[in-house]
């Protein structure tokens, strides 16, 4: 387990501690043609997944490269003028060396191919870096039901040997997958290579049986092997490992290129064990349903800024081949009907618009209980948040955390019947409308809670309510709050009309040291203002625990 800093601390150490891993080798390492739907995964494209961000790797791999034609094609030349001093260069050949048909490629073992080696080893100390060979990956060669062992010849042999006269580190690769591989067996082994059925992939129609080269599973797979050889022996870049269950890259440098293939990837009814999902920056222009059934996930993107969950259905828009809209509840990008899910660093964004043509367009649609969200973007402009909660006893309480988040929109764009509890969060408002339109249950003692917030708005906005009651039993607390010149004096709107009778009397609207020039008033007379003891009633602690189910919830530990 990594050690655990604070946040300052550890990127400090990141800073002091980082370098590159230079990747060298063949196609069993190399980056990959994607196109035609090809599955096809060398290990070098997950390995930055399992590094943290003190470490960047560069993969200089390519499909049929030896010893003898990574020189000859000036791919050597490249890695030797990027090394930096306290760089890593992992070399890692043998399966093209051993084509004897081959002149362009092969390296006898116990000749060019020991010396190129060592030309590779010498290069890298000149630049002041750090060579370290791996043997080369194993083939799954299966006869009559046992595994060739011997599928790589002298080549694993004569590398070690080079190894131990030159004092370099070796990561033993070749028996660490030919164990793997045997454990699992003949039948098993098969869906980690290209084993292509006919008829399913665009690059290969007639399909194609291939026990050389692995699909991402496959590639996941090596890359943990080596990960594990690294811990044995590579101390100092062990520090920099860590591991996702499931990683998420539209390039196809992970387990899966949307996030719901990840999602239906997560196991079922997972009671105690949290699925951890990393999502690379890019964006993904899917909706997203995460199902009762997919719980205690943990779903953390690179960064809030570029890894983007976009979507542009809106509440008119009909339904594909029917004669309604979907409304604004089925115009939401991601629905999020689990518990104890937490998402990190991501940005959700309904990309609709908005008009008269659009209405409702939903980003976020939480249905799930103890719901954390951190440093976290929702974008979009009418009914952005949609905390859809409960609507009747059945569906239970249902807790949303939102800490160090931007919420943005036009009118109503965070509202529902969820308990939510804001904590550090910027609200942006970019129309003249209201912030939450709020729709708390009748005898529900807690609704939205906004503590220590910011809101601001765009330029020329300057008639904004802090909400409204969808509900006649909405309930929103403001404390600590700094309330940009866009928030009127009056700061709450009743919004009477029919189906939400006496909202004046029932609604509970409240704020307790507010400040900035949002928070002069003069509020409207039946909005409250705290005193210091009724404000401690809305610490996290307080709000999130409920008698009817007694749980003490840890949002850091989300299980």
């Amino acid at each position: 387990m990594k050690r655990l800093f604070p946040a300052a601390l550890t990127a400090l150490w990141l800073i002091l501690s980082s370098f590159t891993i230079h990747l060298m080798g063949d196609s069993t390492m190399a980056e990959k043609d994607l196109s035609k739907g090809n599955p096809e995964r060398g290990w070098g494209m997950m390995f930055q997944n399992f590094l943290d961000d003190g470490v960047k790797v560069i993969n200089y791999a390519q499909n049929g490269r030896s010893t003898k034609s990574f020189i000859d094609r000036g791919l050597w030349d490249k890695v030797y003028n990027a090394i930096q001093p306290g760089d890593y260069v992992f070399i890692e050949f043998g399966h093209n060396d051993a084509k004897e048909s081959d002149s362009t490629r092969y390296a006898a073992p116990r000749g060019a191919y020991q010396d190129n080696l060592r030309t590779f080893i010498n290069g890298v100390r000149e630049k002041g870096g750090n060579p370290v060979l791996l043997t080369p990956v194993a083939r799954r060669w299966f006869k009559e039901g046992m595994l060739d062992r011997d599928c790589h010849g002298d080549y694993p042999a004569a590398m070690k040997e080079v190894a131990e006269q030159t004092g370099t580190p070796l990561l033993d690769v070749t028996t660490a997958t030919l164990d793997w591989i045997e454990g699992l067996g003949d039948e098993a082994s098969r869906p980690y290579f290209m084993h292509l059925e006919p008829g399913r992939y665009a690059c290969a129609p007639e399909g194609k049986t291939d026990n050389t080269h692995t699909v991402a599973s496959g590639a996941r797979k090596v890359t943990e092997i080596i990960c594990g050889l690294i811990k044995e022996q590579l101390p100092e870049i062990a520090e920099h490992l860590q591991r996702y269950d499931i990683v998420v890259s539209a390039d196809g440098h992970g387990d899966y290129m949307t996030v719901q293939e990840a999602i239906d990837a997560c196991p079922d009814y997972s009671h105690s064990e949290i699925t951890y999902i990393y999502i690379r920056k890019g964006i993904y222009k899917e909706m997203v349903s995460i199902p009762h059934s997919k719980f205690r996930l943990h779903i953390k993107g690179e960064d809030a800024e570029n890894t983007v969950i976009t979507y542009d259905k809106f509440a008119k828009e009909f339904w594909p081949g029917r004669d309604f809209p979907v409304g604004t509840s089925g115009s939401a990008t991601i629905y999020i009907h689990s518990s104890y899910i937490t998402f990190e660093d991501l940005t959700f964004e309904n990309s609709a618009g908005e008009g008269k043509d659009i209405a409702q367009a939903v980003a976020v649609f939480t249905d799930g209980d103890f719901l954390f969200f951190k440093g976290c973007r929702f974008l979009g402009n009418q009914d952005t948040l949609y905390t859809y909660g409960r609507f009747g006893k059945e569906g239970g309480i249902k807790r949303n955390y939102f800490l160090d988040c931007y919420i943005e929109g036009t009118t109503d764009f965070i509202f529902g019947p969820s308990i939510a509890y804001f904590e550090h969060c910027t609200i942006h408002s970019k129309k003249n409308s209201y912030v939450t339109a709020a729709s708390t249950l009748k005898g529900q003692k807690y609704g939205y809670v906004f503590k220590d917030c910011k809101l601001t708005a765009a330029p020329g906005i300057d008639k904004v309510y802090l909400g409204r009651p969808w509900g006649a039993y909405a309930r929103t607390v403001f404390i600590g709050c700094e309330l940009g010149a866009h928030i009127l004096p009056e700061g709450w709107h009743d919004w009477e009309k029919e189906g939400k009778p006496d909202t004046k009397k029932n609604s509970y609207y409240a704020e307790y040291q507010n400040y900035g020039p949002g928070a002069q008033g003069p509020r409207v007379k039946w909005s409250k203002k705290l005193s210091a003891r009724k404000a401690a009633e809305y610490s996290f602690d307080k709000v999130m625990f409920q008698k009817q189910d007694g749980i003490i919830w840890d949002p850091y530990d989300n299980r």
